[in-house]
């Protein structure tokens, strides 16, 4: 293998040091991740087995078996060794850190000599590895590694890791691309673009950035791949047996040049993965043209096929979008691994230019979607997000099977869980952005943490107190290196102000700014150290959909900031359906601390219909003017986020009005 030069570990420059995420990342260190080790290792009681580390047993020839799980059942150890990359960065953790080492080493075992590595095709199908990339996720399992590889590096300063990958980077540039004798396609499902690039930036290696674009380019020219493949496999599929229909290449991203697609279709883990990809390129290359397709492929997304919480993909049919403004609440899919792709290119988007609506979509789906997916205790998860739940619909009605009314210990096909760690474990790098030419610090989220940033001015710690959720409150410590230096500081304007302009002040003074772009730009000659206090307008507020959603039709959702509330059983009257809200009560909120750890609930005048006295003569139906009056009800709303964590029952995001 030819040694790729590796650049110097990242070491941390932002620490997490907040009362409400710091929770969340011990929760993350201290039990999801040793918990989903149990997992992968099958030794969680009574949850579906992951199947994970034995393949890789089997495959190194440790022991004796038949492959388990899904095909793509490599990625799940993938994304828990970048978590565990991620948490070691910023938490030495010896024992963690040995048993990383050896599940490393296992890797290293079931590698095959010329650098390919898969245990599917490693155990069950050997001899058929590229045969079937429209179904068979061998390259969505190598960029995994590959980000696990990076992660690991980053945060231990070890290389085994890498190495392995970069040597299985090296045979998949040597299988794909252009040159005769080379597999001209690329994989059904995206994920290897982005881990290239991120290979590229550990290395400095521009053979991998080439091979990013190189998939990215491809997709979606004609002759169409996946139907030559399709052909060339005897029109058989993965999944089903016998002969299928030829692919849905809208449902893989590939029906156009990635250039030419103005609409988020198909898989939404897919689409959004791709996007990624797309827009380190757009910025690596200073492609406009790429660029360009990614705003428009944004603008559609985010205006057009997103969930007030910040879930996308509205259909379980293939874990997909549908189509401009079908968000519909109760079948709802928006798969935490969605949303979580979706922050990634949020990400990248402000990296190619800051905007605030990046960063508050980004915030939207944290807090809501992503957050919501796992419970309170680090043990349990949603896969599905839904903004509608009837517990009785999901047992019974075999549409909504795929909507669970309680997480779940495991899953078969268990993406999201290790999903969900690898994007907490690496919270602190979503905090801010430099721009070193401009000399100027972005803040995109309102957390609390230590930061040091290198400008053209010099040195600068920053420490930011955020009391958010909760209380509007962010106060920020400046300290330049060197008293006397001049820079800026950006704040994000959140969009939940709604045009009430958030107060600074600096020292104790109130402080004039330049808004640009949705952020607070203060430029000014800083002291050896300043106090700069940002006040957010926090207060909760009934919200009404776009009218072309018309599953929302005469509803309304209550926000407060960055959180979405919702109604559920155990503190309301069911059926939710029964329950309205006036488009004009006054909303009253409250810290109620012994709700699930404590928490902003917000409460209002409601009323309910009262089912048995209206509909005591037994009928299904009757005329309007039969219908009695609807009694008062105290209505009581929690976040969106803490749903689920008491007992099984209704829920409901939007509320009849």
């Amino acid at each position: 293998m030819r040694l790729i030069r590796a650049v110097e570990p990242l070491s941390p420059q932002v620490q997490i040091l907040d009362p409400f995420w710091s929770s969340y990342t011990e929760l993350v260190r201290n039990a999801v991740i040793p918990y989903q080790w149990e997992a992968l290792n099958d030794r969680v009681k009574d949850a579906e087995p992951s199947y994970a580390i034995r393949n890789f047993r089997i495959a190194a020839g440790l022991e004796k078996g038949e492959f388990g799980g899904f095909v793509f059942q490599d990625s799940d150890l993938a994304k828990w060794l970048e978590a565990v990359g991620y948490t070691l960065a910023s938490h030495s953790d010896p024992e963690l850190e040995n048993t990383a080492d050896e599940a490393i080493d296992l890797i290293a075992a079931a590698q095959h000599e010329n650098g390919y590595l898969n245990t599917y095709f490693t155990i069950k199908e050997p001899g058929k590895q590229w045969t079937n990339l429209t179904d068979a996720h061998e390259l969505y399992c190598a960029g995994h590694m590959i980000e696990a590889a990076v992660a690991y590096y980053n945060g231990t300063g070890k290389r085994k890791l890498l190495d392995i990958m970069c040597k299985f980077a090296d045979y998949i540039e040597s299988v794909f691309g252009m040159e005769a004798g080379k597999i001209r396609g690329y994989d059904g499902h995206q994920e290897i673009e982005l881990a290239l690039v991120k290979l590229y930036e550990a290395t400095g290696e521009q053979r991998y950035l080439k091979l990013s674009q190189y998939f990215i380019d491809e997709r979606g020219r004609q002759p169409h791949f996946f139907l030559e493949e399709w052909e060339k496999r005897g029109k058989t599929s993965h999944w089903v047996k016998g002969i299928v229909p030829p692919p849905n290449l809208e449902y893989h991203q590939s029906h156009l040049p990635v250039r030419e697609q103005s609409a988020a279709v198909g898989h939404s883990v897919r689409a959004v993965y791709m996007y990624t990809a797309m827009a380190d390129l757009a910025r690596l290359n200073g492609d406009t043209e790429l660029k360009a397709a990614c705003e428009t492929l944004w603008n559609n997304m985010t205006g057009k096929q997103m969930y007030i919480t910040g879930g996308i993909g509205s259909t379980h049919h293939g874990e997909a979008f549908s189509f401009d403004y079908d968000l519909p609440n109760d079948t709802v899919y928006a798969e935490t691994c969605a949303s979580i792709g979706l922050i990634f290119f949020a990400r990248r988007m402000l990296q190619l230019e800051v905007k605030s609506e990046y960063a508050d979509v980004m915030e939207r789906a944290l807090y809501n979607n992503v957050l919501g997916s796992m419970s309170k205790d680090g043990r349990h998860f949603f896969y599905v997000n839904p903004l509608e739940v009837w517990p009785k619909a999901s047992e019974r009605n075999p549409g909504k099977h795929h909507v669970k009314p309680v997480r779940q210990k495991w899953f078969g096909c268990s993406c999201c869980p290790p999903n969900v760690a690898r994007l907490l474990s690496s919270l602190n790098d979503y905090i801010y952005e430099v721009s070193v030419e401009s000399n100027t610090i972005y803040t995109h989220l309102f957390i609390g943490s230590e930061a040091e940033f290198k400008l053209t001015a010099g040195k600068v710690s920053l420490k930011q107190h955020s009391e958010l959720p909760w209380k509007g409150l962010v106060q920020f410590t400046v300290k330049p290196e060197v008293g006397g230096s001049t820079f800026a500081l950006a704040l994000r304007i959140p969009d939940w102000c709604q045009g009430k302009p958030p107060v600074m002040s600096i020292n104790g003074d109130l402080a004039d700014y330049r808004e640009e772009k949705g952020y607070a730009f203060i430029e000014r000659q800083w002291g050896e150290e300043d106090i700069v206090e940002w006040n957010l307008p926090l207060q909760s507020q009934l919200i009404v959909a776009h009218p072309e959603i018309r599953a929302n039709a005469g509803k309304a959702a209550i926000v407060r900031g960055p959180l979405v509330y919702c109604l559920e059983e155990i503190d309301n009257s069911a059926p939710l359906a029964s329950l309205s809200i006036a488009a004009d009560t006054p909303l009253t909120e409250r810290f109620e601390a012994g709700i699930l750890g404590g928490a902003i609930v917000v409460e209002a005048d409601g009323y309910v219909k009262n089912a048995a006295e209206a509909w005591s003569h037994g009928k299904p139906y009757q005329p309007l003017g039969l219908q009695t009056e609807a009694a008062p009800l105290r209505l009581k709303a929690i976040p969106y986020y803490l749903w689920g964590n008491r007992e099984q029952g209704e829920m409901h995001v939007w509320i009849r009005t």
